[in-house]
């Protein structure tokens, strides 16, 4: 059974939206790991689907969660905004506005997705 959901996240991949990106993306992911700059993107999503921890985790979860990429955040909460955080980042969205949920620097150090569940339910 769903439990109910009750806070917003908004996760923001360091990424451009589209096809011609996400192949890019995944063709970066293989040829140059170490170089990829989105590690919420590797850590939530393999070569060409989404990690089935992450999946799980996510349809199970209490929050609401929204996922955008830069340029659809930019579309979303203007370019002034987008250029106040580092990215990637998960933010709480309340009527008190955007906060940091999950800082870049944090994001970083995470090596796998159950790193990211663990992160994102230690602070409920």
């Amino acid at each position: 059974m769903k439990r109910e959901k009750t806070a917003k996240l908004l996760f923001v991949y360091n990424a451009n939206s589209g096809i011609r990106n996400t192949i890019l993306d995944s063709m970066h992911k293989v040829f140059s790991p170490s170089t990829y700059e989105c590690n919420l993107c590797d850590i939530t999503f393999g070569i060409v689907s989404e990690n089935k921890t992450w999946k799980k985790f996510r349809q199970e979860s209490q929050y609401k969660m929204v996922f955008l990429h830069k340029d659809e955040f930019a579309r979303a909460y203007g370019s002034k905004l987008v250029n106040k955080f580092t990215l990637p980042i998960v933010l709480s969205d309340s009527e008190k506005g955007l906060k940091i949920f999950i800082s870049t620097e944090e994001l970083n150090q995470l090596k796998t997705a159950q790193d990211l569940v663990e992160s994102i339910e230690k602070q409920t």
